[in-house]
Parts: C-alpha cells; sequence; structure tokens
C-alpha cells in the first residue's frame, strides 16, 4: 500500500518540495551561493537601501554625481552588485 508525504523529492533528486515547515534550529544557516536564485520571497524581506533626496540638479555633471550617490546606496544594500 503506498503512501502520501508532505516532503518528497522528485526523481533523480533534482528538486525537492516541502509541504509542511522547515525550523532552522539556534545557530543553523542557509547558505545561498553565488548565481543561485531564491523565488518568491516578499520584497518586504529585501534589505533597504538608504534615502536617497530627489535630485535638484541643473547641470549634467551634477547630475550624475546625483545618479552616482543612488548607485553606491543600492549596492550598499546589496540590491545590485558592484
Amino acid at each position: 500500500m503506498g503512501h502520501n508525504t508532505k516532503n518528497h523529492r522528485e526523481q533523480g533528486g533534482d528538486r525537492t518540495y516541502i509541504g509542511g515547515e522547515v525550523v532552522l534550529a539556534a545557530g543553523s544557516k542557509v547558505t545561498v551561493e553565488a548565481g543561485a536564485a531564491i523565488e518568491g520571497l516578499p520584497i518586504a524581506l529585501a534589505e533597504k537601501a538608504a534615502s536617497q533626496a530627489d535630485s535638484t540638479a541643473t547641470t549634467a555633471e551634477a547630475l550624475a554625481a546625483d545618479l552616482n550617490a543612488l548607485l553606491a546606496k543600492l549596492r550598499a544594500a546589496n540590491l545590485m552588485d558592484s
């Protein structure tokens, strides 16, 4: 007689399904290697970048400085690669 489980692996093990709860004990961690992606997380879980004032630039040089300040804040919050 067969049975169904909430947690299972597809044939070959390339995909694992968790239908229940995953509990990480104190001191444990999840590591996401470079090039991997986590999909489906609400944006609220992402880090927030520092506030950037609206640009009042009147020259191309000043606008470039404002843009570079924004890019630096996005990089500092790990929202874009360096």
